[in-house]
C-alpha cells in the first residue's frame, strides 16, 4: 500500500491551544491532589520493614552476651573479635576477596571479548548462540555440581580457589556477554571507522575509542560478578573442604550447630560479610544504574 505525501506548499490549518482563563492555574493531576500522608505512610511502612532486620543484626552484634536490651548500650566488640580470630573469619574474608576480584577480572575480560564479537560481527548460528546464552540462565547451578566436581577432581583442583573462580565465571558469562554486547551496540560504529581511517588497527581503535565509553557497562558487569562470587555459597561448599580455603558464606555456616547458635557471633559475621559490599555499591551506584540501563537498550 502506497501512501500519498501531501505537497510541500499545502498550508495546514493551525489550531491554537485553548487559553487558560485568568485567575485559574493549571489543571492538577490526580496524584498531585493526593494528601501527603497517602504518599509518606506506605513509604514509611516499607522503610520500617526494610530497616528492622538490619537493626536486629546490628543489635545482636554489638550487644553484650546475655543482654536482652533493645538498645545497644553499652556496646561491645567481643563478637567481632571472636569471629575474626577464633572463628578464622580473617582467613575467610581474604579468600572471599581473592575469589571475588579474580571472578570480576576474568568475567569482565572474557565478556568484553565475546560481547564485542556479538555486537560487531555477523556469523552463522549467531541467533542460536544468543538463544543458548539466554537459556543457560534457566539452568540452576546445583544441577551441574556433580559433573563440575568430577571435572575438577580429574584436574586436581579440589580445595583450590581457582575451581570456585572458574565455576563462578562460567555461570556469570552469559548474562555479562549479553549486557556488554548491548552496551557496545550503543557506541556508534562510525567512531571505529574514523579511527581506522586515521591509521589505527581494529585492536587499537577498540582500546582507544570504544573501551573508554564502556566504563559504566564494565563497572555494572564487574560489580555484579563480584557480588555474586562474594555471596555464593554452593560452589565454595562443594569444592572447598579445607578450612584455610573456605570463604565467608561457608564460614557463616560453620557458626550454626545442631545444639545451639551463637547469635552474637553470627550477627557479627553477617555484618563483616555485608559491609564491604555495601561500601562498594555506595561508590559505584551511579555507574551501576547507567551501565545496566544502557546495556539493556539493545540486544
Amino acid at each position: 500500500m502506497i501512501t500519498e505525501i501531501a505537497p510541500a506548499d499545502t498550508k495546514a490549518k493551525t489550531v491554537e491551544p485553548p487559553q487558560t482563563p485568568r485567575g485559574k492555574g493549571k489543571r492538577r493531576r490526580a496524584w498531585d491532589e493526593a494528601p501527603r500522608w497517602q504518599i509518606y505512610l506506605p513509604l514509611g511502612i516499607y522503610l520500617l520493614f526494610t530497616l528492622i532486620p538490619f537493626y536486629w543484626i546490628l543489635l545482636f552484634a554489638v550487644r553484650p552476651s546475655g543482654s536482652t536490651s533493645l538498645v545497644p548500650w553499652p556496646m561491645t566488640g567481643e563478637h567481632f573479635a571472636k569471629v575474626w580470630t577464633e572463628r578464622s573469619f580473617g582467613t575467610y574474608f581474604m579468600n572471599s576477596v581473592w575469589t571475588g576480584v579474580a571472578t570480576l577480572i576474568l568475567t569482565t575480560v572474557v565478556a568484553l571479548i565475546g560481547g564485542y564479537a556479538l555486537a560487531r560481527f555477523d556469523f552463522k548460528g549467531k541467533r542460536a548462540f544468543m538463544l543458548a546464552l539466554l537459556c543457560s540462565q534457566f539452568v540452576p547451578g546445583a544441577l551441574l555440581l556433580v559433573p563440575l566436581f568430577q571435572i575438577f577432581a580429574e584436574l586436581q583442583m579440589i580445595n583450590s580457589l581457582v575451581s570456585v573462580v572458574i565455576a563462578e565465571t562460567v555461570f556469570q558469562l552469559p548474562l555479562s556477554m549479553i549486557l556488554i554486547s548491548g552496551f557496545i551496540k550503543n557506541v556508534p560504529y562510525s567512531l571505529e571507522e574514523a579511527a581506522w581511517v586515521d591509521g589505527c588497527s581494529r585492536l587499537r581503535s577498540f582500546l582507544v575509542v570504544v573501551l573508554p565509553l564502556l566504563r559504566p557497562g564494565l563497572i555494572a558487569v564487574g560489580s555484579f560478578a563480584f557480588v555474586h562470587a562474594w555471596n555464593h555459597f554452593l560452589f565454595a561448599l562443594m569444592f572447598l573442604s579445607v578450612q584455610e580455603k573456605q570463604t565467608i558464606p561457608v564460614g557463616l555456616n560453620t557458626l550454626l550447630s545442631a545444639d545451639s547458635v551463637d547469635l552474637g557471633a553470627l550477627a557479627a559475621g553477617g555484618i563483616i560479610a555485608a559491609v564491604p559490599v555495601v561500601i562498594v555499591f555506595a561508590f559505584i551506584q551511579k555507574w551501576l544504574i547507567t551501565g545496566f540501563s544502557s546495556g539493556a537498550v539493545k540486544g
